[in-house]
């Protein structure tokens, strides 16, 4: 990918849904994106990972370990969406595997990289930190709606699957 590329892939995404395109291209100029294939593990539950993820093409699933080697479905992320933010700010290990499927393409910020903006760009550091807070309560809407459809499913099977 080209930084032409890495723009309109980045524009697309609601991490720069309220920055204009001067803005959008300085992150551009700290990203890095890359393209995982089927099954390729961008975040590994329990691992620390200061990076922020742009899922630009295809698809992420959400898992977890559920031992002997087995792993179960979360939630999908899809293109657009963010992966790692929760990471990216906080600093602790990732509760989830993040595992692409098909092929995918990212575009990733490291923490560092993002905080030097800080000086030269505050009001495009500011604007990203309330997109990505955007982001985690779109998911989040998200995968409680599954939850209640889930657990409408269930209490009108009574528990029967």
């Amino acid at each position: 990918m080209d930084e032409q590329d890495d723009f309109k892939s980045l524009r697309g995404s609601s991490l720069t849904a309220t920055l204009s395109d001067d803005q959008v291209q300085h992150l551009v100029g700290i990203s890095v994106c890359q393209v995982l294939e089927n099954d390729d593990i961008l975040i590994a539950e329990g691992k620390v990972d200061n990076s922020l993820h742009v899922i630009t093409a295809g698809t992420l699933a959400v898992t977890r370990d559920v031992g002997g080697g087995e792993w179960t479905t979360l939630h999908i992320l899809r293109a657009g969406d963010l992966a790692g933010e929760m990471g990216f700010v906080d600093g602790r290990p990732h509760s989830a595997t993040l595992r692409a499927i098909g092929r995918t393409t990212v575009c990733s910020f490291e923490r560092d990289n993002f905080e030097s903006l800080l000086n030269d760009q505050p009001w495009v550091v500011y604007r990203v930190m309330q997109n990505i807070i955007q982001s985690v309560h779109d998911i989040l809407r998200r995968m409680n709606a599954q939850y209640v459809e889930m657990s409408n499913y269930i209490s009108k099977q009574h528990g029967r699957y």
